[in-house]
């Protein structure tokens, strides 16, 4: 198998003229986003943790009137530390450091809201079909010690933490894919569940959760109003629609998804979604092959296997105003922090509900006279 490529962008600045590559990433990515200058010390952990680590600012045009709300969202990617046969404490504990070692680094380039990727605490075993021993890492939302770690670090930082688990309704015993949303006082928010859920390939995660019953839950912030679309909801439109006319400024994307399936559209779906409903998104995904003890299946036709297939990487953030961010790498650990301006949300929304507006009008005036 031959081995994966670093990045699109490397490609492309390996074998374009700089000049040339730099019109080229315009034309992929539109106004280029800001390098941002992180703290030296930063850029050491980086290198001593072995993760990578890029900053860029999204701009928008300084008004008259009202300040700029500057705010920096850190979104982290990474595979996981220990082989999916390990107990599972220490498979939790490992990435717990990881994470936590990440967090560190995002406090000190300044990050206000972060977000990791989906079901971060575990391989992402719903491939398997199997129940032992992969939904012993569910845990609560509330109390679980993933939670704890979560509330201890941002009220630490006084940083805003999103974190996507697997949930243990301590209720009913129901498990859910679902994002808990920690306040930088520590406080735990609420959460928000995966509401739309694959049966395709190798996702059978139906196996272990069903639909989320949340809604489209917008949690107000000191750095602004963030929604979660987890995973696969990124291909429904209308998905995203609800959280913009909910109120959200960034809503996150936290996935786990694999080249041959998704990545031709991994670059188009969240940017699309930030244009057309006026607020930043942050697309996450994580990285590497994970290999798992029993071969499975999955009615597909394909022989039996181990792995799920690679894990793409490629985190970036989209803004309202068509640009992006470069993704980080396919095959890297990494932590992508942006700066952004949320008043670019409102220079162009007010456009986009009138729009809203017009349609859901002419669909109500075309019920009316089909009646």
């Amino acid at each position: 198998m031959a081995a994966e490529v670093e990045s699109v962008d490397a490609i492309l600045r390996e074998n374009i003229p700089a000049e040339t590559c730099e019109q080229v990433l315009t034309i992929l990515y539109g106004k280029k986003a800001r390098v941002l200058e992180l703290p030296e010390d930063a850029k050491q952990a980086a290198r001593e943790k072995d993760f990578e680590l890029l900053g860029y600012a999204i701009d928008a045009q300084q008004e008259q009137l009202r300040s700029p709300r500057i705010v920096r969202i850190g979104a982290v990617q990474n595979k996981i530390i220990l082989p999916t046969n390990a107990p599972i404490a220490e498979q939790i504990g490992s990435l717990h450091n990881r994470i936590a070692d990440i967090v560190e680094t995002a406090a000190k380039c300044g990050v206000n809201v972060i977000c990791f990727q989906e079901a971060w605490t575990m391989p992402f075993a719903f491939c398997t079909r199997e129940k032992q021993p992969w939904c012993e890492f569910a845990e609560s939302a509330e109390d679980g010690s993933t939670t704890k770690l979560c509330q201890e670090l941002a009220k630490r930082f006084n940083m805003v933490i999103v974190s996507s688990i697997l949930e243990r309704d301590p209720a009913d015993d129901v498990l859910w894919n679902t994002a808990v949303v920690i306040s930088n006082s520590g406080t735990v928010l609420g959460k928000s569940r995966k509401n739309h859920i694959p049966r395709v390939g190798d996702f059978n995660e139906s196996t272990y959760y069903m639909e989320g019953n949340t809604g489209h839950k917008v949690f107000e912030t000191q750095f602004g109003r963030i929604a979660i679309n987890i995973c696969y909801g990124r291909h429904h439109p209308l998905n995203w629609l609800m959280y913009g006319l909910n109120g959200a400024e960034i809503v996150f994307n936290p996935s786990a998804t694999v080249g041959a399936l998704s990545e031709p559209m991994w670059a188009i779906e969240a940017r699309n979604a930030a244009i057309a409903n006026s607020y930043f998104t942050v697309a996450i995904n994580r990285v590497g092959t994970e290999t798992f003890p029993n071969k499975f299946t999955s009615g597909d036709g394909k022989k039996e296997h181990n792995d799920f297939g690679h894990f793409y990487g490629s985190s970036y953030v989209a803004a309202p105003d068509g640009s992006r961010t470069p993704g980080l790498s396919r095959i890297r650990d990494g932590l992508l922090v942006t700066e952004v301006d949320l008043n670019l949300c409102s220079l162009l929304s007010s456009i986009h509900h009138i729009t809203i507006l017009k349609m859901t009008s002419f669909f109500f005036w075309s019920a009316t006279l089909s009646l």
